[in-house]
């Protein structure tokens, strides 16, 4: 049988070498289980957002290279340039994966080197399907793309969720449907859009709500607090400045604020009344020391908790030490007393720091379809599958 899966494998890459493989390694067990199950195994992925065009630093040989040594076998990479397939090129192709051995496992190169991929238009999605028998979603980052790997192959195959898939959406939907008591949210991040109508979604089902970074920020501006150079996000202050006053909102009672280098900053107490928390050349970069233990009390007591995004510019030094912080506190709380699930790019740099992955109990690899997914909106990628 031949099955083309879809998964993510948009890692980083640099000097040619895959940087941090655990989105490929988090796909290997859909992987295994069927290739040892003898089926002729059709991975498409995407790498970066090359636009229709094919950019050489986009191509997947690293990546193809990297998914070899973890599964101890080759996995060949097919060249497809921009998947403009004519009828003789179709059948070139065709032939060669008839010709796989049975749990033989192949790459197509970049699916983003495509121009009909992003908007699922002309034959792209027909084409690919006419090159397997089945089709496994993998992916759940790409999940909320109605493209032509992920919603438009679906229409033409029988249409199956892999293993990881499956995973990520029973621990979601646990968090929406029946999350134990106290149940704790903490939201950070620049962008504030895309993450109100996750939190307008879970204030019916969560005991509290803690905030940090640009959620914060931009709450902040909108009340009318001097918040100096610091980011925020204007789209939602009307539902922020609102929802802001709901007691389940926790915001914190100390801000750290100083330069983008880290080399002059201060400890700022929050005031309840809108008052100038930085001078004009500075930014609100963390939470402050008070607020980590006002936090810590909140997650401490929980049996839910799901985080996404850090609560401050965690990436420079000595602002990382909120979001290290909260990172700790949520791993030390998982997998036993409470619940935990955490999602978003910057959420999982943050746990990868702190080496203390393995002791929380879901690690989405979706930042946009984790939010997506939390803020009750149907995926495109799952509706198709169903």
């Amino acid at each position: 049988m031949k099955i083309l899966v879809r998964v993510d494998f948009n890692v980083p890459i640099k000097n040619k070498s895959v940087i941090d493989d655990s989105r490929i390694v988090a796909s290997l067990p859909t992987i295994k289980y069927l290739s040892d199950a003898g089926a002729k195994v059709i991975l498409i992925a995407h790498l970066g957002r090359p636009d229709g065009e094919v950019v050489p630093e986009l191509k997947l040989d690293s990546v193809a290279e990297c998914l070899s040594n973890l599964l101890k076998k080759q996995v060949k990479k097919i060249e497809t340039k921009n998947f403009k397939f004519n009828n003789e090129a179709l059948h070139k192709l065709r032939d060669s994966i008839d010709q796989m051995e049975l749990g033989q496992v192949v790459m197509f190169d970049n699916i983003r080197f495509s121009p009909y991929e992003s908007k699922n238009t002309g034959t792209l999605a027909k084409d690919l399907a006419s090159l397997a028998d089945a089709f496994v979603l993998d992916g759940f980052a790409v999940a909320h793309r109605a493209s032509a790997s992920v919603t438009g192959v679906a229409k033409y195959l029988p249409s199956y969720a892999g293993l990881l898939l499956e995973e990520e959406i029973n621990g979601l939907k646990k968090i929406l449907k029946k999350p134990k008591k106290p149940f704790i949210a903490i939201m950070g991040g620049i962008k504030v859009s895309t993450k109100v109508p996750v939190m307008l979604n879970l204030l019916p089902k969560v005991s509290n709500i803690l905030i940090g970074g640009g959620i914060l920020n931009s709450y902040l501006k909108c009340r009318k607090y001097g918040v100096g150079m610091s980011k925020v996000d204007g789209s939602c202050d009307k539902i922020m400045k609102k929802m802001g006053k709901k007691r389940k909102m926790i915001l914190p009672v100390d801000l750290v604020v100083g330069d983008n280098k880290g080399r002059n900053f201060r400890i700022v107490r929050l005031g309840k009344k809108p008052h100038n928390i930085c001078t004009g050349h500075e930014a609100i970069y963390d939470i402050g020391p008070e607020s980590i233990c006002l936090f810590s009390s909140y997650i401490k007591k929980s049996q839910t908790i799901v985080w996404n995004g850090a609560v401050g510019y965690f990436e420079q030094k000595p602002y990382n030490i909120g979001t290290l912080s909260i990172a700790r506190l949520v791993a030390s709380r998982s997998k036993g007393r409470a619940y935990g699930v955490i999602g978003g790019g910057e959420t999982l740099q943050a746990m990868k720091e702190i080496e203390m992955g393995e002791f929380v109990d879901l690690i989405s690899t979706g930042g946009g379809a984790m939010l997506e997914f939390l803020s009750g909106r149907k995926l495109p990628g799952i509706e198709a599958l169903k």
